[in-house]
C-alpha cells in the first residue's frame, strides 16, 4: 500500500509532547524514565494507533509504546492522542530494525505485532517482523517471561511465521486460523484493519509465542 506523504509531518511529530525523541538515549534507562515500575509493552507498525490507545485506556497500570516508521501514518495517531489525551502511552518514530538501539537487553514485557507488510517477494523474506532476523532482535530486549502476540489476515505470512518461530526454536502458546470464531476472542481488542477485514468476513489469524527461558 502506498503511504501519501504528509507535509509538515516529520516537524509536527518533533514536536509533539507525546513523540518521544532521542530514544537512544534511554537504552538501559527506560525503567528511570518512567520512574514507577510499570511493564512496558510495545507494539512494532501501530498505524493510526486504535489498538494501543484501546489498551492503554483499558490498562493504566501499563506502559505502552507504540512504534511507526512512516510519519505520515504517525502524525494521524497523534492527532488522536490530542482528542483523547492518556498518560501511559508514548510513541517512536523509527524503523523496527534498530530496535535493539533503543530497548537493552530485558526493558521489555510484551510485543505486540499487527496486521504488518508481509514482504511477499521471497527475496524480502529477512524484513518480515516475524522472520528469524527480528526474532533474534525480540529475543534481545524481551525480559523473561515476556511474549509476543501476532494477528495477521494473510496466510501466506501467517504460515511463514509458525515456521520461523519453529525454526528459531521458540515456544507457542497460541495458535488460531480463525481467531473470531475461537474461544480466544474474548477480550480481544481489534485494531483498524482488523475491524475492516472482520466485516468482510476474512478470518483472522493469532499466535502467540515467546523464546525458551
Amino acid at each position: 500500500m502506498r503511504l501519501r506523504n504528509v507535509k509538515g509531518s516529520r516537524e509536527e511529530i518533533a514536536a509533539n509532547e507525546y513523540s518521544l525523541k532521542e530514544v537512544e538515549k534511554n537504552k538501559g534507562h527506560w525503567a528511570e524514565l518512567f520512574a514507577d515500575g510499570k511493564p512496558i509493552h510495545i507494539e512494532i507498525g501501530m498505524g493510526k494507533g486504535k489498538f494501543l490507545m484501546k489498551l492503554a485506556e483499558l490498562h493504566p497500570e501499563i506502559h505502552y509504546i507504540g512504534i511507526e516508521k512512516y510519519s505520515s501514518v504517525l502524525v494521524r495517531a497523534l492527532e488522536k492522542m490530542e482528542e483523547n489525551p492518556l498518560p501511559n502511552i508514548h510513541f517512536i518514530r523509527m524503523d523496527a530494525e534498530n530496535i535493539v538501539d533503543v530497548f537493552e537487553k530485558g526493558e521489555v514485557d510484551k510485543i505486540y505485532l499487527n496486521f504488518s507488510d508481509p514482504w511477499p517477494k521471497d527475496r524480502h523474506a529477512k524484513r518480515r517482523l516475524t522472520s528469524k532476523q527480528f526474532l533474534a532482535r525480540y529475543e534481545t530486549i524481551l525480559k523473561k517471561g515476556g511474549i509476543i502476540e501476532f494477528k495477521t489476515d494473510n496466510r501466506p505470512l501467517f504460515d511463514f511465521s509458525v515456521e520461523e518461530v519453529k525454526e528459531a526454536g521458540w515456544v507457542t502458546e497460541l495458535c488460531t486460523y480463525d481467531l473470531h470464531n475461537s474461544e480466544y476472542v474474548e477480550g480481544n481488542v481489534m485494531t483498524e484493519y482488523e475491524e475492516k477485514f472482520v466485516a468482510k468476513g476474512n478470518p483472522i489469524c493469532k499466535l502467540v509465542f515467546h523464546p525458551v527461558y
